[in-house]
């Protein structure tokens, strides 16, 4: 039961950010399906109310049934009631959750509710491979809760020998259809869409999402240091949340770009020498802040290298074209380093292919141990 609460979880992944995608089910004591559900829109039901009204709709009774959900319900009134009350008022006996809710609004006071109120409540062990996938469906969300930081995934597309684009500049397209609609279907999980100015001024690129259906447009963010994202850029989509950080104060032009629908933040580096740049990792805070669970990079290898020298990838999204184009531009400037031991070290996270072209994902070792 908890393994079809993670897939009715998983289809509710696209239109539940900033809330955690959650599945649930209810079973009746003699075993029998009574209803199931997931995260709606924000503001709409949570997992465990949509699985209540699919009984209901069918005629069903659940009192004395058993609830399995792939997160703690929730114990708090936020942009809908508490999840547990709604649960104990239906009369259910029992709730098996996959993992606690790490939002400290909630982290244990929904188990305690219940059991206050008489219902049984089992907790899978945190190894347990469901908790795990559980957990690793919600990524973004527990590192925003534990980190107050977005889960960062750094996406890169190269041929064989790393290049992402021919020394001429000439990128479009190195990697193919199926590698592209692939990367729609990431950037459309992604509650935020980041990029650089030097992308945006020397692609135009919209960097929404096309090529995969979507309830929703993740937000977008530029990191545009100066403020020189033109005002008829491709990527004002009506509607469309857009936050621009810069580091250079310009009180003339924010107000033309926030004339276009943007919110521009001011957040210059702190350090000696770093006042005309982003503080990329206050930025990532303040997504945190604006309720960003997984940012989603495309940008150049300049951005690419910055974010890697400091450390704030969790997470690489590398797509690998077999081709060898020799010279070209890299998929990130940083370093020189002058040993291996100084190298960025990753584990592979899974390797598929995709059409022709190989989809990898590698991680920091230890990087989702918060």
């Amino acid at each position: 039961m908890i393994e079809q609460a993670i897939r009715l979880a998983t289809l509710g992944r696209l239109m539940a950010p900033p809330n955690p995608a959650v599945g649930s089910v209810i079973v009746s004591r003699t075993g029998q399906l009574l209803g199931q559900g997931h995260t709606q829109h924000t503001g709409g039901p949570h997992a465990e109310i949509v699985a209540l009204r699919n009984a209901a709709e069918q005629g069903h009774v659940v009192a004395g049934a058993t609830a399995y959900v792939t997160l703690e319900p929730c114990s708090h009134h936020g942009r809908t009631g508490p999840c547990c009350d709604a649960l104990i008022a239906a009369g259910i006996k029992k709730v098996v959750a996959s993992i606690a809710d790490p939002n400290p609004l909630v982290s244990g006071q929904g188990f305690a509710r219940l059991r206050a109120a008489g219902v049984e409540v089992e907790v899978l062990p945190t190894d347990d491979p469901l908790a795990i996938a559980s957990r690793e469906l919600n990524i973004g969300f527990f590192s925003r809760m534990i980190r107050q930081t977005p889960w960062v995934r750094l996406k890169m597309a190269a041929s064989l020998d790393g290049k992402s684009a021919l020394e001429n500049g000439v990128s479009q397209w190195i990697t193919s259809e199926a590698a592209r609609t692939d990367g729609h279907a990431w950037r459309a999980r992604a509650c935020a869409v980041l990029t650089g100015i030097g992308t945006v001024l020397a692609d135009n690129p919209k960097l929404d999402v096309r090529l995969v259906d979507t309830p929703r447009q993740p937000h977008l963010v530029i990191v545009d240091s100066r403020l020189e994202t033109p005002l008829d850029a491709q990527l004002f989509i009506a509607g469309r949340v857009c936050y621009i950080y810069a580091a250079a104060q310009n009180d003339l032009r924010k107000a033309a770009l926030e004339a276009r629908g943007a919110t521009v933040i001011y957040i210059p580096g702190r350090e000696p020498g770093t006042e005309n740049k982003v503080d990329l990792a206050a930025m990532l805070r303040d997504l945190a802040a604006r309720e960003i669970n997984e940012l989603h990079v495309e940008a150049g290898h300049k951005l690419n290298g910055s974010f890697i020298r400091e450390g704030l990838v969790d997470e690489f999204l590398v797509y690998l074209a077999p081709l060898l184009i020799g010279l070209g531009s890299g998929m990130a400037n940083f370093g020189p380093i002058t040993q291996l031991k100084d190298a960025v070290t990753l584990r592979f996270h899974s390797v598929e292919p995709v059409g022709p072209d190989l989809r990898i994902i590698a991680r920091p070792p230890g990087r989702e141990a918060f």
